[in-house]
């Protein structure tokens, strides 16, 4: 398989060329890569109008996931935005409403608020975390039934950020029953369209879905993908005007070097080495289940541990780890995350099992967290995102109206939502998450 982005780029850094042209390094610099990192020069194609080489490294990709595909330098947030505007296109324009899972990343906020978009949301009955929101087909389709207007899409997570997936196809075939879009973050899983059976989105019946490639595929961070199902070429037509209304101009030709990079890889020994890799995944889970600690999720290359039962804290947890040299995805008073791949090897599921087996067992801790899954909408997420606003302390927000997501990253899933009254009960997640100040409506 060609590589035509990192072939011109090689070609041109290997050349006399003078660089009278953008960035301002001039081909050296500090980092060694200077000379790989252009712009848009003649021939190395556009982003937003791909012609050539990018057009070609996309179609590679395209055929490899099967579906429409096209890059994004910045991450699975463009992605996002770009998805939403098309489902608002293929609606019809104006204001759209989209049915969510309440744990989507806050950029599905940020592009409401752009678009002016009415978020309704899917609510787990017993939620566990705010970062998971367990959805059945049954239950969906008992929402929609009873949703005038029926939405546009519906938008859900999956995997979550503690490696919950949901049963994408019953799920599609109920959106499509129902005339609605599956949209689906499936940020996190870049890597399950090539695991013996698939377990892709576009695979389980999505129209269109965002991968992180760097989250979880041997890409540069920042890079992503949005997959738009070949069913719908209208869309697919307009896909690259909806990423370049939300995209910078300038994207980074590094990011789409790793992108290109990857097609030879994804196409060659990438789905051979994660089913060589997939057993040992497994058996790490055994040993530490055997060891006595609680896992969470069923992504194959999430290891999600519940650190209460163990004595301790996630954050204690991961800490722990740090001293041992290990470095952990995320780490909050209840879970702790790692995010595996091939890479990580063998001898690295070893020495992670080794070191967590070494943690002294205490007594469990029964705490649990404060359950909070909605409050009352006050406003909407446009009105209340571009709404004078103050930041107060946290533990002083009640009663208030969010105006934009209190939340760090990762896992940048908002506790509540812009436009939301803050109760007692938000304030209580507030303070059990650290969250020190509140962005409000003044």
């Amino acid at each position: 398989m060609r590589t035509p982005v990192c072939d011109f780029v090689r070609r041109y850094a290997q050349s006399d060329a003078l660089r009278l042209h953008m960035p301002g390094h001039k081909g050296e610099g500090p980092l060694g890569v200077e000379a790989l990192d252009i712009t848009e020069i003649d021939g190395a194609d556009s982003l937003y109008e791909a012609s050539g080489i990018l057009r070609e490294s996309e179609a590679q990709a395209g055929a490899l996931f099967g579906a429409k595909t096209f890059y994004s330098t910045e991450g699975s947030s463009l992605c996002i935005r770009a998805m939403l505007a098309l489902a608002q296109r293929h609606a019809g324009g104006g204001r759209i409403t989209v049915l969510a899972g309440r744990n989507a990343h806050k950029t599905l906020l940020s592009a409401a608020a752009l678009l002016d978009l009415e978020l309704c949301w899917l609510v787990p009955k017993k939620p566990d975390s705010y970062l998971s929101c367990p959805v059945s087909a049954g239950e969906l389709e008992a929402r929609l039934c009873n949703m005038h207007p029926r939405p546009a899409a519906v938008y859900l997570t999956s995997p979550d950020y503690l490696g919950h997936t949901v049963a994408l196809e019953e799920i599609a075939a109920v959106c499509h029953r129902h005339g609605a879009l599956l949209l689906v973050d499936n940020a996190h899983g870049a890597y399950l369209k090539f695991l013996p059976q698939s377990r892709h989105p576009m695979d389980l019946g999505a129209d269109m879905c965002c991968d992180s490639a760097h989250k979880t595929l041997p890409v540069l961070t920042g890079g992503a993908y949005l997959h738009i199902a070949n069913r719908l070429p209208q869309l697919g037509a307009q896909a690259k005007d909806a990423l370049a209304l939300f995209g910078s101009t300038s994207p980074s030709y590094l990011i789409l070097q790793s992108l290109d990079a990857a097609n030879p890889a994804l196409a060659g020994e990438f789905p051979a080495q994660l089913a060589a890799f997939l057993p040992a995944v497994e058996a790490a889970r055994e040993a530490l289940r055997a060891h006595g600690f609680a896992l969470e999720g069923d992504e194959p290359l999430k290891l999600t541990l519940r650190a209460k039962p163990h004595g301790y804290t996630g954050t204690q947890m991961a800490q722990a780890l740090g001293q041992a040299g290990i470095v952990c995805e995320f780490a909050d008073p209840d879970f702790l995350v790692m995010m595996l791949t091939p890479r990580t090897g063998e001898a690295g599921l070893a020495r992670l099992v080794q070191a967590l087996c070494a943690l002294p067992r205490r007594a469990p801790i029964n705490a649990q967290p404060p359950v909070f899954a909605g409050a009352e909408r006050v406003m909407s997420v446009r009105e209340a995102t571009f709404a004078p606003r103050e930041v107060v302390p946290a533990e002083r927000s009640g009663g208030r109206v969010l105006a934009s997501a209190t939340v760090g990253c990762p896992p940048a899933v908002p506790i509540v939502v812009c436009g939301e009254r803050i109760d007692a009960h938000a304030v209580a997640c507030f303070a059990y998450y650290g969250i020190k100040t509140c962005s409000v409506v003044r």
